[in-house]
Formats: structure tokens, C-alpha cells, sequence
């Protein structure tokens, strides 16, 4: 199987570096700047499953055509770079291609599928924490680092998904194909919202929250508002990833945020659009009441308009 990975950053580094120390045929996506970077050092993973240095295939935007169609492609990008990232994998696109975004939300499968067609793309996601170090390296915090995949309409009888996780396994990678990934899809995207929308509210970590008088309600409720959008959309969180993600987010003590707060205190970009602001709407639509979604939304359009406005300064 020939993968193309779309970039070389904390996620798609990770796995697809995980992939080519295991022999398999990947190339990796890149922006010039980060293939001049791969050629010099290679694809540095620093992790607390085995440290790797590997010499890696990669293209660019410019050269990507070259390599004919992949038959999957790994996308694993940030919701705002979607549009840029369609363009760029575009030629790698052929008639067999699968596409498997393992983006955080919901909001980018209607623009794939009207880019690509929805029988090319698989759900998809991932749970990991990474980033791309100082120097070029990808650096992965903790010791979770898993993928889950299927196909959307529940069908099982695929040889694709087969073939995939046949892929993941040979690379050692912990994945899940998945009979219902949109039940999977919607017990990350409640849980991800609320762990946002509560840790970049306060500016602070799950335990810090929890240790305030009314941090713990708060929390409650900002999850019961992702539940009632969940169960609205025909896909209610089952009780047993109910009760993981409640106890992960009242853990005492815990230094749990969203990687959206490190972005937000970096003074990066933020995906508060495609998450907080598309849960958020999903809720007006169905007619829920998400007081605690509007203020945590409303906190971080305002947070990208003064970034906005610095960012014009002189």
C-alpha cells in the first residue's frame, strides 16, 4: 500500500514516522522549509515508546503530481489549513484513493466529501499529544497514541479498512477499526469541545478548575450541553465513554488542557471554529439551550480578533 501523509508535525509525523521506521511506503507531504529540515536530520521521534531517527520519502506542493495516486492518504492537518490542504493532496487523488482525515471535529467531512466524493472518505480520528520541537523533532507527551477508523455508513464487509488496519498493525501503532465511528466520532468531538471551551475559558488546567468552588458544575454542565447536541444528532455517547471522558474531566489535580490552550497562549491560531463554534451551532439548530458553549465561543472570537488586529500592527 502507498501512503501519503499530509505533513510532518506532531500528528502526522508521529504516526507516519511510525509507519516508515516500519518499512512500509510512505511519503510524507511537506512545505519546502520543512523538507530542507527532513533531508538534513530526517524525521527526528522523541517518545516515550522509543525514540527514532528515519530517513524518510517526501514531496511538495510543486511535486506531488509526479508521484501518481496513493491509495491512502493521511490527513492530519488543522481544521484552518483544510482548504489549503485539499489543494495539495489533490493530485495524489486517484480512483482507488482513500482519504483518512483524523482531524479533530465533524465540520470537515462536508467539504471533503464535496472535493472528493464521500465513498473516498473514511471517519477517522486519533487521541495523542504532540508537537513539533524547536528543532525540527516530533515530540510526544504521555503514553497514549491511537487511531480510529471506519467506514461511515457501518459497513464492515470492506476490504479497505482491512487493509488499513493490517498497515497500522505492521507499524505496531494502537488503532481501532471501528462498526460505528460516528458514535466514536461524537464521544471525541463532546468530550473535545468541553475540554476546550472549559481550559481555554479559565486559562487553566482540568485540575485547577475542578479546585475552585464551582469548577466541577461548570464543567458538568458544559459537557451536558455536547451530550444534548450529541443525542440530538441520532448519536448519544454511550455510558461507557460517558464515564471516561467525565472522570478525565474532573480528575483532581490533573494538568490536562486542550492543545487549544497551547495554542491560544503561544499566540497561535486556534480551532475554535471547528470545534466550539460548529458544536455550538449544531446546538441553535437543534434547538438546544448552550449558555456556557456562547461564552466560551464568544471568548475565543474575541481572542482571534485582537489577534487579528496585532497581527496588522506595524
Amino acid at each position: 500500500m502507498r501512503i501519503l501523509v499530509l505533513g510532518a508535525g506532531g500528528t502526522g509525523g508521529y504516526f507516519g514516522g511510525r509507519m516508515a521506521q516500519a518499512g512500509l511506503d510512505v511519503t510524507f507531504l511537506v512545505r519546502p522549509e520543512r523538507a530542507k529540515v527532513l533531508d538534513d536530520k530526517g524525521l527526528v521521534i522523541l517518545s516515550p515508546f522509543g525514540d527514532a531517527t528515519v530517513q524518510i520519502k517526501h514531496v511538495t506542493a510543486d511535486t506531488v503530481s509526479e508521484a501518481g495516486a496513493f491509495d491512502l492518504v493521511l490527513l492530519s492537518c488543522k481544521a484552518y489549513d483544510l482548504h489549503a490542504a485539499m489543494e495539495a493532496i489533490d493530485p495524489a487523488v486517484g480512483d482507488a484513493t482513500v482519504i483518512l482525515p483524523i482531524l479533530n471535529g465533524l465540520a470537515h467531512y462536508p467539504m471533503l466529501d464535496k472535493r472528493f466524493g464521500p465513498d473516498r472518505v473514511l471517519g477517522g480520528l486519533c487521541v495523542i499529544s504532540a508537537a513539533k520541537g524547536p528543532h525540527g523533532e516530533i515530540v510526544h507527551f504521555g503514553n497514549g497514541a491511537s487511531v480510529t477508523f471506519g467506514e461511515r455508513d457501518g459497513q464492515l464487509q470492506d476490504n479497505r479498512c482491512a487493509a488499513i488496519a493490517d498497515v497500522f498493525a505492521a507499524a505496531k501503532l494502537d488503532h481501532t477499526h471501528s462498526s460505528d465511528i460516528q458514535r466514536d466520532l461524537w464521544a471525541k468531538f463532546s468530550f473535545l469541545a468541553t475540554l476546550a471551551a472549559t481550559t481555554c475559558l479559565f486559562r487553566a488546567s482540568v485540575g485547577d478548575i475542578v479546585a475552585t468552588d464551582d469548577g466541577r458544575v461548570l464543567i458538568e454542565r458544559t459537557y451536558e450541553e455536547c451530550l444534548a447536541v450529541a443525542r440530538a444528532s441520532g448519536h448519544a455517547v454511550p455510558d461507557n465513554a460517558r464515564a471516561f471522558a467525565w472522570k478525565t474531566l474532573t480528575q483532581e489535580d490533573s494538568p490536562l488542557t486542550a492543545s487549544m490552550l497551547r495554542d491560544l497562549e503561544s499566540g497561535q491560531r486556534i480551532e475554535s471554529d471547528h470545534i466550539i463554534g460548529d458544536m455550538l451551532r449544531r446546538a441553535r439548530d437543534a434547538g438546544i439551550a448552550a449558555p456556557l458553549l456562547e461564552v466560551a465561543f464568544a471568548h475565543l472570537q474575541a481572542f482571534d480578533v485582537r489577534r487579528a488586529r496585532e497581527s496588522r500592527a506595524p
